[in-house]
């Protein structure tokens, strides 16, 4: 019996040790995940030319993050076409950049998803000579540059050539960068230039506050209607000089979009971040659109990310709203992985004690049984033999000799003591049985 009490006790020493085995390795997957970096603390942006509106663009966003306890990296690049490229390599890491409206063929395997559209990217086509340019058409035999290789505006310039009946083959297309684009129409090595960006932008200004000539895009609406990725808009005289009247009439640009795009593998709260910077940045005034038109989500270029779905509808959720950005990261990459594997726990630890109980208590349950057993066979016994009482009143004794013997936590005495009781019930019944016998 001792030997029998002894294997009972490995058994719940096997269970116990098994559960802690179990708890031991969710606490070390948990606790590295935990170590391993919750945060994204540095964000590598993909912009364009040094000087150019992409990369005055994040610029202005690297303070605004900087706030929240993230560094963003920024890196030049030629411009749209290398921007893509940088961001469809998984390899690469590159999280975010800007992307031009129009100038690229997404795929359905790019892993990309727009932000945000942030900004109108207005074209600007500067010219020589006396004649008044109006359409595209009249530089054909020109001299023209078009942007360099890698730029969203080469790709627009040569789309918009084509589309106006001006190749390589009746004009010298010639991808020159913005600076030299414009050295050599001051020089008169060039005909005309294609560029973009805003007033604002350093070659910009130096453009329009020279004697060359701007072009007002005077078939606007058939072209837009051609090239759905831009837009109309226009330039209002004198923007550039009240004093000098600089331009003399209001001038009609065609504009494309500046795009904010991120892998799709970039978390949900840098997203945010990123919505936060975009708003701060570009709602407050735009040479081309009312105070608040950007950042938006009109455009159909990439997938929208789900986060600037729900921030256009109904602002920064509940936690990034009221938490720093590091604890929302946490909650949400790291706390909210632990909820199964914890919910897994809590149920461990609500089954182990149950399982060791119904091991402890299974002789009890066995003892009571046997206990129950013979009480039946005393009851349905209405005439017993004196061997029948003899055997009876060695079983009961049997019976309580080994629940003495039972070895129980301290807390499961009461159980071995109310198990005793009941034996001296049969017992007490086993007398009876024998007082009645005949003498």
């Amino acid at each position: 019996m001792r030997k029998r009490n002894s294997v009972l006790h490995g058994n719940q020493r096997l269970l116990v040790s098994i559960g802690a085995i179990l708890l031991l390795v969710v606490l070390a997957w948990a606790t590295m995940q935990v170590i391993e970096p919750a945060l994204q603390t540095r964000l590598v942006i993909t912009t364009g030319a040094d000087k150019g509106i992409y990369r005055g663009f994040a610029d202005r966003y690297a303070p605004i993050l900087k706030r929240d306890g993230v560094t963003l990296d920024i890196r030049s690049s030629s411009g749209s076409l290398e921007n893509y490229q940088r961001l469809t390599n998984p390899d690469s890491e590159y999280d975010v950049g800007f992307i031009q409206s129009g100038t690229i063929s997404p795929g359905a395997t790019d892993h990309l998803q727009t932000i945000a559209a942030v900004s109108y990217e207005p074209i600007w086509v500067f010219y020589r000579g006396d004649a008044v340019v109006d359409r595209l058409s009249q530089l054909r035999g020109k001299r023209v540059s078009i942007g360099v290789p890698g730029s969203g505006l080469l790709n627009v310039s040569l789309a918009l050539l084509d589309y106006s009946g001006i190749t390589k083959d009746n004009a010298i297309l010639l991808e020159m960068d913005a600076t030299s684009a414009y050295r050599a129409m001051e020089n008169g090595q060039l005909d005309a230039a294609f560029f973009i960006g805003r007033p604002d932008a350093p070659i910009q200004r130096t453009l329009l506050n020279s004697d060359l000539k701007l072009m007002s895009f005077a078939q606007a609406d058939a072209l837009v209607q051609k090239f759905p990725s831009l837009s109309k808009v226009t330039f209002p005289r004198a923007s550039t000089s009240i004093v000098d009247d600089r331009p003399k009439a209001d001038v009609t640009l065609l504009a494309a979009t500046a795009l904010l795009v991120a892998k799709d593998t970039v978390h949900p709260a840098i997203v945010y971040l990123l919505l936060e910077a975009a708003r701060e940045v570009h709602s407050r005034e735009d040479y081309f659109a009312p105070i608040g038109t950007f950042p938006n989500l009109n455009t159909q270029e990439f997938p929208i990310s789900n986060e600037s779905t729900r921030y256009f509808q109904s602002g920064r959720p509940f936690l990034h709203r009221y938490l720093p950005f590091w604890l929302v990261s946490f909650i949400e990459r790291r706390l909210l992985i632990l909820l199964p594997f914890a919910a897994a726990l809590a149920a461990l630890a609500q089954a182990l004690p149950r399982l060791v109980e119904a091991r402890v208590k299974r002789p009890l349950v066995a003892t009571y049984r046997e206990l129950k057993s013979l009480e039946d066979e005393l009851w349905s016994d209405a005439r017993p033999t004196p061997e029948k009482i003899a055997h009876w009143r060695d079983a009961i004794e049997n019976i309580d000799a080994r629940t003495s013997r039972m070895r129980v936590p301290q807390r499961y005495l009461q159980d071995v003591y109310a198990l005793k009781q009941a034996i001296d019930v049969v017992r007490n019944r086993i007398l009876q049985a024998a007082a009645a016998m005949p003498r």
